[in-house]
């Protein structure tokens, strides 16, 4: 029986995928529910696994982008797969031992003369080797006569001059070039970016955040949390739920335009932006101002693992209402985010440097990481952003002001 393969549905509204990669080869014999291809969309990359067993034939090579649903290829189920050749089993009968032959003493091999090893390096002429053998005198005899003096050394040039070693100054590159074609997803995302430049008006506010407190904390009890929840602290994990918390003075950034109505969600449902090996996907943390510092981290690592290794589902990344980006995790100082919309704005971290503040009137060395919000100028007014912004640093300066919904510690005490 032929079963056919086809090409998946990632999800509505696309249309045609493209098929990135073959795992297994044309005519090799396929398992049941063994991943066989890889297929881009403009999303995400899925896998297509066999629906049984049988012989594979591939009819869409990769790079070639088809329709969903598609026949991408065929799985002949009536075949076998080939049998592995039988090694010879060894006989078991043993065989006679054979005597031990005498050992016989090679010959001694005769010495051959040195006139044969050492003409070509004394360069002795025929008329010297004839006198040489009118005498009885070997090689031997003639080096122990020569004496050589420093003026034969310096008078003698190498025969092949050692050439002068130049240092490298470059990184080796060619004057060739290579094409290669863009995948479907990379096509999309730069569709995306460019109409986010054109139909946005998007501004980025900075400001810079003393990870003191945080570290300390990190130090204090990371261990014991690790052990209670099986993960450690993140940084990720507390700058969600201080984005969280700051979401609930400043609704406007949580919301966004859907042609020319303005849409607030009750909810922050925050992307996490996570270099996979197709590109950037930002899988979504749903409801997550109602989630615990255990739960975000133990979810982030969820979704952050599952990108890696591609097994993100289109239902896991859609659907954000906020973004949190993070180029600290490759050395970034500084940047400006770009939207991911339709949201209206996205908070940018980086990498921590200990730099030199002043803190009550003296000049410390603290671990410091400068934060930037972009955000769409459209929705969010100048001083609802710097606001939002100022409140997620008080509470990462403070972590403690998280578990009081932002509040001081000692007015909810006192109740005041």
């Amino acid at each position: 029986m032929i079963l056919d393969i086809k090409a998946p549905t990632p999800g509505e509204s696309i249309t045609e995928v493209q098929i990135a990669a073959w795992l297994v080869n044309d005519g090799d014999f396929v398992e049941k529910d063994k991943e066989i291809a890889e297929v881009d969309s403009d999303k995400a990359t899925l896998t297509v696994s066999a629906e049984a067993a049988g012989i594979l034939k591939i009819l869409v090579h990769a790079g070639e982008t088809v329709r969903i649903a598609s026949v991408i290829g065929t799985i002949d189920t009536s075949a076998a797969p080939a049998e592995k050749p039988e090694q010879a089993k060894p006989d078991t009968k043993p065989e006679p031992i054979a005597a031990p032959e005498p050992v016989k003493s090679k010959p001694a091999e005769e010495a051959k003369p040195l006139a044969s090893q050492h003409d070509k390096a004394l360069h002795i002429t025929p008329l010297a080797r004839k006198l040489m053998e009118e005498k009885n005198l070997s090689d031997a005899d003639v080096l122990n006569h020569i004496r050589i003096t420093r003026k034969d050394i310096d008078e003698v040039k190498p025969a092949v001059e050692k050439p002068v070693l130049q240092p490298v100054t470059g990184w080796g590159g060619t004057r060739e070039q290579e094409r290669k074609k863009l995948s479907t997803l990379r096509l999309k995302l730069a569709d995306r970016l460019v109409s986010v430049k054109n139909q946005t008006a998007m501004l980025t506010t900075f400001n810079e955040v003393n990870m003191s407190a945080i570290m300390a904390m990190k130090k204090q009890y990371n261990d014991a949390f690790k052990q209670n929840y099986g993960v450690g602290i993140g940084f990720m994990s507390l700058f969600t739920k201080a984005v969280t918390i700051a979401m609930g003075n400043f609704p406007q950034v949580n919301a966004m335009i859907d042609g020319d109505e303005l849409v607030m969600s009750h909810y922050a449902d925050i992307g996490i932006a996570v270099s996979a090996p197709k590109g950037l996907v930002v899988p979504v943390i749903r409801n997550a101002e109602s989630l615990s510092l255990a739960e975000l981290e133990l979810r982030i690592k969820e979704l952050a693992v599952k990108a890696r290794e591609n097994k993100i589902t289109i239902e896991e990344m859609t659907g954000g209402t906020f973004t949190i980006t993070n180029g600290g995790v490759f050395g970034s100082l500084l940047s400006t985010p770009i939207l991911n919309p339709p949201q209206s704005a996205i908070l940018g971290m980086h990498n921590i440097v200990e730099r030199p503040i002043a803190v009550n009137g003296q000049v410390v060395i603290a671990p410091m990481m400068y934060v930037a919000l972009s955000y769409d100028h459209r929705v969010i007014d100048g001083r609802e952003s710097v606001s939002f912004l100022v409140k997620v640093k008080e509470l990462l300066e403070n972590p403690v002001k998280m578990l009081f919904n932002g509040d001081e510690p000692m007015k909810v005490l006192l109740g005041v």
